[in-house]
């Protein structure tokens, strides 16, 4: 390599750097970035709406409605529930975290508003449920006793120093945006189906779903700092080497 390419190939190797430092801030942040695309790009429609269209959109739309569930998931709180995500993790001492418990429960419900009802089931549901997450963190020696063989597990291999749960829930009483594909069947008979993906289920407004799926944002925006000044630098590392390629 002539010295006139030294430059550039230095330049183009600080922009990948900075590129992948930045995916990975991004991904840190906990920012689901593909589904807040697919939820907010979508077109939103009511139930009735659906029942007043003579031809069907054909891609996923965003679905509002209510929910009604003759059998819901009850907790212990009684609250009632038609899905319900919990992940359990302990951190080890090298930093990284391991789930030990990943639990998934979900009914059959109807979304419906006054202009009619549609039947979906949350078994096929994208994760996460974007809902506000209750989450609690603390030393390992707090979690239940259900988890301790899981834990003692962990420990004796990698040794355990924190734990944490986050729990997602879609309760009955709440309004519900759905990404969701509209079909009819062979009757003519309208059907909800799971896009690519699943569908993707919100219980919050669309605000507050993107500020959900945003992760932490002081993290995605450095992120995605760091990943444009890395292509700002790789594209002119690119162009430095045409031209002294043309150069010769």
């Amino acid at each position: 390599m002539t010295d006139a390419l030294l430059p550039a190939a230095a330049i183009g190797a600080a922009g990948l750097a900075l590129v992948v430092a930045g995916l990975v801030l991004v991904r840190r942040s906990g920012a689901r970035t593909g589904l807040g695309r697919r939820l907010a790009g979508a077109r939103e429609y009511r139930v009735a709406d659906l029942f007043d269209l003579d031809e069907l959109p054909r891609r996923p739309v965003r679905l509002v409605g209510r929910i009604r569930c003759p059998d819901p998931i009850r907790t212990a709180r009684d609250d009632r529930l038609v899905a319900f995500h919990r992940d359990v993790a302990v951190r080890v001492a090298s930093g990284a975290w391991h789930t030990i418990e990943r639990t998934r429960a979900s009914r059959a419900m109807e979304l419906w508003d006054h202009g009619g009802s549609l039947a979906v089931d949350l078994a096929d549901a994208a994760e996460p449920l974007v809902s506000i997450p209750h989450v609690w963190e603390g030393d390992p020696p707090e979690l239940d006793d259900t988890y301790r063989a899981a834990l003692d597990r962990v420990a004796a291999d990698a040794g355990v120093t924190r734990a944490r749960s986050v729990t997602r829930m879609v309760s009955v009483v709440d309004r519900l945006l759905l990404l969701t594909q509209v079909v009819r069947d062979p009757a003519g008979q309208l059907r909800l189906e799971p896009p690519p993906g699943g569908y993707v289920v919100a219980a919050v407004e669309l605000d507050a779903a993107m500020r959900l799926l945003g992760g932490r944002r002081q993290l995605l925006i450095g992120g995605a700092g760091l990943v444009l000044l890395g292509i700002l630098l790789a594209v002119t590392a690119a162009v430095l080497l045409a031209v002294a390629a043309a150069i010769g």
